[in-house]
Formats: C-alpha cells, sequence, structure tokens
C-alpha cells in the first residue's frame, strides 16, 4: 500500500513536470520571449554607466544567466526526450503496419556502432537498389515490439 502511494506521488509529479515544462517550453519558444531577454539584456547594458560597471553590476546579469540556462537545460531535454520518444512509437508503428522490415523495429536499443552498420547496410542496399532485400541484423538483434523474432 505504501509503495502504491509513493507510485501515485512519483506519477503525479512526472504529470506535473511534464506540465510545467511543455507549457515553459512553449512559451520560451516564442519570439516574445526572446524580444523579453533581449530588452532585459539591453536595460542591463544601458544601466551599465550608472552602476560604474559595478562588479554587483556584471554580477546581476552573471547569475540570471545562468539560473536561466540551468533550468532550460532540463526543460529542452524533456521535450526532446518526450518528443524523441513519441516520433519512435509512431516510427515502430509504420514499420510494423507496412510491408517495411519489422527486424528494425527497436534498433534504437542497440549501441551507436551497431547502428552505424545497419544505417551502412541500408545505404549499401539503397545504392545497389536491392529494394527491400533483408539487412543482416548487427551482432546483437534489435528488440521488435511485440516480442516477434528479428530477421537475420
Amino acid at each position: 500500500m505504501g509503495s502504491e502511494a509513493n507510485a501515485n506521488d512519483r506519477s503525479g509529479i512526472s504529470k506535473l513536470f511534464a506540465t510545467v515544462a511543455n507549457a515553459t517550453s512553449q512559451a520560451a519558444g516564442r519570439a516574445s520571449a526572446f524580444m523579453t531577454a533581449a530588452a532585459v539584456v539591453v536595460a542591463w547594458a544601458v544601466t551599465g554607466p550608472i552602476f560604474n560597471f559595478s562588479d554587483t553590476w556584471q554580477l546581476v546579469i552573471n547569475t540570471g544567466t545562468t539560473i536561466v540556462t540551468f533550468l532550460m537545460v532540463f526543460l529542452i531535454q524533456n521535450s526532446q526526450n518526450r518528443d524523441s520518444a513519441a516520433i519512435q512509437v509512431k516510427l515502430d508503428e509504420l514499420i510494423r503496419v507496412s510491408n517495411a522490415q519489422n527486424s528494425l523495429v527497436g534498433i534504437e536499443h542497440l549501441t551507436n556502432d551497431e547502428i552505424d552498420e545497419l544505417r551502412k547496410k541500408c545505404e549499401a542496399r539503397a545504392k545497389a537498389g536491392r529494394g527491400r532485400a533483408p539487412i543482416k541484423q548487427a551482432d546483437r538483434k534489435s528488440r521488435p515490439v511485440g516480442g516477434a523474432k528479428a530477421v537475420e
């Protein structure tokens, strides 16, 4: 019972973070956000002579930009992870319902070297004009959706 409540709390926090991250990244990507940030920098620069270009004056912009950058890294990564996962699911579904090779479903779990090897084989096959000839998998097999056996 305690672990179920814990899971619900984590799910709630995760949903809250996703909602806040999505709203913030949508707002940060607007022209008005850029214009606001540019106006802040211009206002800071204009106040330089007023504060005699002091260390505190410099610290204000450095601290502000560092904090914003630090927080934006997490928001951007969250958005990128969510977008990549959604695209992967869509691609996997397109592969599953088409005549494409189902063995390619799940290759995102392979190492970079294994994916590069598959890419080279796909490119070579495309250049040779062989259409849908099977691709021999890298040493490890991909993990297709639904437990289907990978094609060799």
